[in-house]
């Protein structure tokens, strides 16, 4: 009995560790996919700002802000290059990182 208790023990524990992982790589898969869609659907376009959109409103903002003209180097200009020019892999790989993050606590509280 006391085999069969430890042996069920370590078949949880393996079954928790696959499912932290299983998680954690979906969420860095989803999150690298979901980023330039995110970006389009706020307004960063490869034609640019699209008008009225939260993009554009943040863009007005930073104009504002910085007296008539976004900085270059600004989220919104940041932003905008990776939405025209789609997100460089050192980018890509923190919104893995991030994504991978949630999966985990995910795991973690399930």
């Amino acid at each position: 009995m006391l085999l069969y208790q430890h042996y069920r023990n370590l078949t949880l524990i393996f079954s928790s560790i696959l499912v932290t992982f299983v998680l954690a790589g979906a969420g860095a898969a989803g999150a690298v996919a979901a980023a330039p869609l995110v970006l389009t659907a706020v307004g960063f376009t490869g034609a640019g700002i699209v008008a009225s959109s939260y993009a554009a409103s943040m863009m007005s903002a930073a104009a504002v802000a910085n007296g008539g003209g976004v900085a270059a180097g600004s989220m919104v200009a940041v932003l905008q290059a990776a939405g025209a020019a789609g997100i460089p892999v050192v980018a890509q790989a923190a919104v893995g990182t991030a994504g991978a993050t949630v999966g985990t606590v995910l795991a973690i509280l399930i």
